[in-house]
């Protein structure tokens, strides 16, 4: 069933990005074209509702920093919250990171007998809304990664001393990182469209490979909402850039936004780390070296180029759907794959890594290459959004009219 879902998924993929030209795929595109008419009007009407306090947002009276982006995946949001937490930390704040887990498993939970729940129903009592799952506490890693999804244990094993706190309902997680964790900054991984949690700063990642997409909102495109919403943008970060201009996209970012700083930064590799004895090598290891690509995110071409870029000969690559969950048959297949074309070692994603089984045998060095942000243009644009959260200007004092001192 996971098979055919993954097969399933990577079709779609390949029909909305247009890689299957086939006659089935363009019939598809059209009904996919529809319902992004549709998809749209249902996300216009549900920003006019939360602007009009139709739906009222709400505010747990605390810093609130979101983090996210206006297409689905591949920005390098990790990174960048790993980057942010680390800095609002060293700072001195106590920072938490609220993720929704995306694709991860609900631990499991006590069930309310049949009699209980007819009690409660007379009643007239709710029943009780689930604790939040607590990645790490600051101090302890209390989940793996099955139950607390990639991101969320990537950021609790490279932030110590900052809790992450998965939870659908960002709400309940934030007031439960304040009341029970002490926190009095909440970083909303991935939560641009999250808005029943008040946000003070709106950080939009875009990335230079595929600002928009490919132009079209969900489900015919990769669009979560259209640019113009970049208008609630406070800080942009463009990611992954190579270091030639961004003028061009700069432009076309203050079509939708003429005051947002815009921060440039790229994903710089570090190191590779061994997944069995956590051994780390430069990176030039790299160099003039055959190399096996196994991964399982939403941009592999981004993870493979990045190998040539650092010297590697990718001479076989293995790619799966994003968040896919490795078995030992699959990667122990691979590894003799290589091992037969006489490969140096295999190399996959830190995000990968988390998910990847414990194998009996490895007959090649399996390394991670680790990489982290480095902003490369706007660092006082960075600095000045720090010390922005660290130092908030005072909520302003709400007057009453005078005439609500009137005698009566």
């Amino acid at each position: 069933m996971k098979e055919w879902l993954e097969q399933v998924e990577q079709y779609g993929i390949g029909v909305i990005l247009g890689h299957n030209r086939s006659r089935r795929a363009n019939l598809l595109r059209v009904a996919l074209l529809l319902f992004s008419v549709l998809y749209a009007a249902l996300v216009r009407l549900r920003l006019l509702f939360f602007r009009q306090r139709v739906i009222r947002d709400r505010d747990l009276g605390c810093m609130v920093v979101c983090i996210g982006n206006l297409t689905v995946g591949g920005t390098g949001k990790t990174p960048v919250v790993e980057m942010f937490a680390r800095a609002l930390r060293e700072r001195g704040r106590r920072v938490a990171v609220l993720s929704r887990g995306y694709k991860s498993e609900r631990t499991p939970r006590k069930r309310r007998s049949p009699a209980r729940l007819i009690r409660d129903a007379l009643a007239g009592r709710q029943p009780p809304k689930p604790e939040p799952r607590i990645v790490s506490d600051g101090t302890d890693i209390l989940l793996d990664s099955r139950f607390a999804g990639d991101e969320p244990w990537m950021l609790a094993r490279n932030l110590p001393g900052v809790p992450v706190i998965v939870d659908k309902d960002r709400v309940n997680g934030g007031r439960h990182a304040i009341q029970r964790l002490g926190a009095d900054t909440l970083l909303l991984d991935d939560g641009l469209q999250y808005l029943r949690l008040r946000h003070r700063l709106d950080i939009v990642l875009i990335d230079r490979t595929a600002p928009f997409g490919n132009g079209f909102l969900l489900p015919r495109g990769t669009l979560r909402e259209p640019p113009r919403s970049l208008r609630r943008a406070s800080y942009i970060l463009i990611t992954k850039c190579d270091g030639a201009s961004n003028d061009e996209l700069i432009t076309r970012i203050r079509r939708h936004n003429r005051t947002a700083e815009i921060i440039e930064c790229r994903h710089s590799p570090r190191y590779l780390e061994h997944l069995v004895t956590g051994e780390r090598l430069p990176v030039t290891e790299l160099e003039g070296k055959y190399v096996g690509a196994i991964s399982g995110i939403a941009v592999p071409q981004s993870f493979e180029g990045g190998l040539s870029r650092l010297g590697a000969h990718v001479e076989v690559k293995l790619r799966f759907a994003d968040h896919h969950r490795f078995d030992a048959p699959e990667v122990t297949a691979f590894m003799r794959r290589c091992l037969d074309r006489d490969l140096a070692m295999v190399v996959t994603t830190e995000k990968d890594a988390v998910r990847f089984p414990t194998l009996e045998r490895y007959d090649l060095p399996l390394y991670f290459l680790r990489i982290e942000i480095e902003v490369i243009n706007g660092h006082e644009h960075f600095e000045a959004c720090i010390d922005r959260i660290c130092n908030p200007a005072p909520a302003p004092i709400r007057r009453l009219p005078s005439a609500a001192f009137s005698p009566s």
